[in-house]
C-alpha cells in the first residue's frame, strides 16, 4: 500500500511538472551579428532539443532510433547532415523520410549547422616579440 501511494504521489509530482513545462513562454530564436543561433532559444526539457514548429516531426523521425544527444553533439552543414542521414538509410535501416527530409534538413542546419565564431577556442597569437640575447 506503502509502494502504491509513493507511486501515485510521483505520478502527481511528474503530471505537475509537465503542465509548468508546457506554459513556459516561446522564445523567438535570436542571431547573433556573426550568423550563429543565440542562447535565449527555448529547448525542450525531455530532449535538450530547440523548440521550433518542427521539433515534433524531428522527434518522430530522429529519435525513434537514437537518442536526441546525437544531434546536439554534431554540426554539419546541410550536406553533412544529408550524408548522415543517407548513411543511416544504407547501414541502421532508417526509413526514406520522403517529403518530410527537407523539413527535417531545415531544423538541423538552423539549430545544429556549422557555427560561425570569430574565435576558435585557442589561445591567440602572441603579439611582435622582441627576443633577447641570454
Amino acid at each position: 500500500m506503502k509502494k502504491q501511494k509513493s507511486l501515485v504521489g510521483l505520478t502527481v509530482l511528474f503530471a505537475g511538472w509537465l503542465a509548468l513545462s508546457a506554459l513556459a513562454p516561446s522564445v523567438p530564436a535570436t542571431r547573433s551579428t556573426n550568423g550563429t543561433v543565440g542562447d535565449s532559444l527555448q529547448h525542450d526539457p525531455a530532449t535538450g532539443l530547440v523548440v521550433d514548429d518542427r521539433l515534433t516531426l524531428v522527434v518522430a523521425q530522429c529519435t525513434a532510433c537514437h537518442s536526441s544527444k546525437l544531434i546536439l553533439q554534431n554540426r554539419f552543414t546541410r550536406d553533412g547532415w544529408k550524408e548522415k542521414i543517407r548513411w543511416m538509410q544504407r547501414t541502421q535501416k532508417l526509413w526514406d523520410l520522403g517529403e518530410s527530409e527537407p523539413v527535417v534538413l531545415d531544423y538541423l542546419v538552423k539549430y545544429y549547422g556549422p557555427e560561425q565564431k570569430t574565435f576558435d577556442g585557442r589561445r591567440k597569437p602572441l603579439p611582435a616579440i622582441q627576443w633577447y640575447k641570454l
